[in-house]
């Protein structure tokens, strides 16, 4: 029996420190500013020394707070910070948090963002950080998406496997990442590269066929391998058909209820597209399936719709439920207003289109 062959990280570990100082210029952090990291046990230390030294170099003060919990993509709203006391004091006191964990869905991040404090997250291997540093015009890009996003009433989206899902919005803020965070109260991603916005209560209805090559990048880290059909009425899914990708889903969303008749797991939740030319849908066939390599990537690949369930207490809403999943869907046409901005899966509108640098 041979071993599965590993693939080896490809980034020269000396580049790191080079690469945090490029994104800490990105995300404007300047001689004087505090930067807090927040970290956990398995945080690369690496990603700490090379946070460090390139605050040193350039003129920052920096310093880590270590949690005491690992949360993940599956144990999304866990509050690492806030239950320890003088936690959330130290954070809404720093200019800048760079945090190497998912803060989605919790009540501290927004008090952070709210007292005009930037937010990094930092989740992907070393050689995804080089390769998904946002180019040139994404940040204008996303903006322009954001602006378009904003004034859309109702939103259809297609495409030939069979979906045929429309919502209308404007109850929830759309939300826009571009890969740094350099404005006040802006969170992002290093790597992203996409923008969002949750539905209007009960307004999404109609069919989403999750077909192969989509990929679920939540809670689990996989193609889709088999057709799955989901009926939507009201805001809900109702119906959820097919092999084993169904099964997959409906395990996990019904894992979560927290009573038999909790239909949260259910709801439809963020919806939105990437835009982010460095991101490659076909990461998980070349990297493996090891979530580290798609956090970023898999979300942000251009003109994927990004169809996700479960909570909307990021945008303000009322649900926190953890019964999330996140599915981006390829080959998807999606119209504004009867403005079609991604045509079977291709962006279309020509202020959105982002050119791809190359990586050496």
């Amino acid at each position: 029996m041979h071993a599965a062959a590993i693939r080896v990280q490809e980034l020269n570990p000396g580049k790191l420190t080079a690469l945090y100082r490029r994104q800490f210029e990105l995300c404007k952090v300047s001689a004087g500013e505090t930067i807090c990291c927040v970290s956990d046990l398995s945080t690369r230390r690496e990603y700490l020394q090379s946070a460090f030294a390139a605050a040193d170099d350039l003129g920052a003060d920096i310093y880590e707070m270590c949690v005491n919990s690992i949360p993940s993509w599956s144990k999304v709203g866990v509050a690492t910070v806030g239950q320890c006391k003088g936690t959330i004091e130290a954070v809404r006191a720093a200019d800048i948090i760079v945090i190497f964990h998912v803060p989605l869905f919790t009540r501290w991040l927004k008090e952070v963002m709210d007292a005009g404090v930037r937010v990094l997250m930092i989740i992907d291997a070393p050689d995804d950080l080089e390769q998904l540093m946002s180019p040139p015009g994404l940040k204008e890009a996303c903006q322009y998406a954001h602006e378009l996003y904003g004034k859309t009433q109702e939103v259809r989206v297609t495409s030939d496997a069979g979906t045929d899902l429309t919502y209308t919005r404007g109850e929830y803020p759309v939300m826009t990442q571009w890969g740094r965070a350099d404005e006040p109260g802006h969170f992002d991603h290093w790597g992203g590269g996409h923008i969002h916005t949750f539905p209007n209560e009960g307004s999404a209805n109609g069919t989403v066929i999750m077909s192969p090559g989509d990929i679920v990048i939540l809670p689990y880290c996989r193609y889709v391998q088999d057709e799955v059909r989901l009926e939507i009425r009201d805001g809900f899914i109702r119906k959820v058909e097919g092999g084993l990708d169904a099964k997959l889903m409906t395990d996990w969303l019904d894992g979560n209820k927290e009573s038999e008749d909790d239909m949260d797991p259910y709801a439809i939740s963020h919806l939105g597209w990437g835009l982010n030319p460095q991101a490659l849908w076909y990461g998980i066939a070349l990297n493996g399936d090891e979530p580290e390599r798609s956090r970023a990537a898999a979300r942000t690949f251009p003109g994927n719709f990004l169809f996700s369930t479960g909570p909307n207490s990021q945008g303000g809403g009322k649900r926190t439920t953890r019964g999330h999943y996140d599915v981006p869907m390829r080959d998807c046409t999606i119209t504004l207003d009867n403005q079609t901005v991604v045509e079977r899966g291709k962006i279309v509108d020509p202020k959105m289109i982002v050119e791809r640098v190359k990586i050496v």
